[in-house]
């Protein structure tokens, strides 16, 4: 059985266009959403993605309806196929269902690998030229040791609760604890110099 999907961004949008390929396709459900293609929440794509079987076929008008990315694309067409269902795009004509659609998935898959080897690389040379620089990632150490004394600086008051230092400096329960738990740990006391006992006052000569 061919499922349909279709996908416009905003409500000022219409669907028809998609819609009326995709029936022309075949399709004999359809299921639609109106929502931007980078939000995860899409109703309409996890109930098209439920209702295919093993033997159906998800087809969409375009590529870019189902994919929130090529990586996306690519991970949600694959989760397909294990199931043994199909995937169809009208508009770049590729059905995987065929030996030439899988191919150029098989294409679009390793430019995807790319991309994402691409995005590590970037990013641990970044890192690597940061370093290099003497800079570190992460917060600065400033902040912490503000927030630090400032929690510190409110626990001697005894009308405020752990909640609401939390939330007067920022800080989680765990960070609070981590944070005063040093301020509670006791100092070590210098050690105690041995008293020298003495044998008492000498006794007076007698003559």
């Amino acid at each position: 059985m061919l499922i349909g999907y279709a996908r416009v961004s905003t409500t000022e949008q219409n669907l028809d266009l998609q819609t009326d390929a995709l029936q022309a396709a075949g399709c004999a459900r359809l299921y639609t959403d109106t929502v931007s293609g980078v939000k995860m929440d899409r109703p309409g794509l996890m109930a098209a993605l439920a209702q295919c079987r093993k033997g159906d076929t998800l087809v969409v008008w375009k590529l870019d309806r189902l994919g929130r990315s090529l990586p996306h694309l690519v991970e949600t067409v694959r989760a397909l196929g294990d199931r043994g269902v199909g995937f169809k795009s009208l508009q770049e004509n590729i059905d995987t269902t065929t030996s030439g659609g899988r191919l150029i998935f098989h294409i679009f898959a390793s430019l995807a690998e790319f991309e994402r080897a691409l995005i590590r690389e970037r990013t641990n040379a970044g890192l690597s030229a940061a370093r290099a620089r003497g800079r570190t990632g992460g917060r600065p150490k400033g902040v912490d040791q503000k927030k630090q004394k400032a929690a510190l600086a409110l626990k001697q008051d005894p009308r405020h609760s752990v909640r609401e230092i939390c939330e007067i400096v920022g800080i989680s329960r765990n960070t609070y604890y981590k944070y005063t738990r040093a301020d509670d740990t006791p100092q070590p006391q210098p050690p105690r110099r041995p008293v020298a006992r003495g044998r008492g006052p000498a006794a007076a000569p007698r003559w």
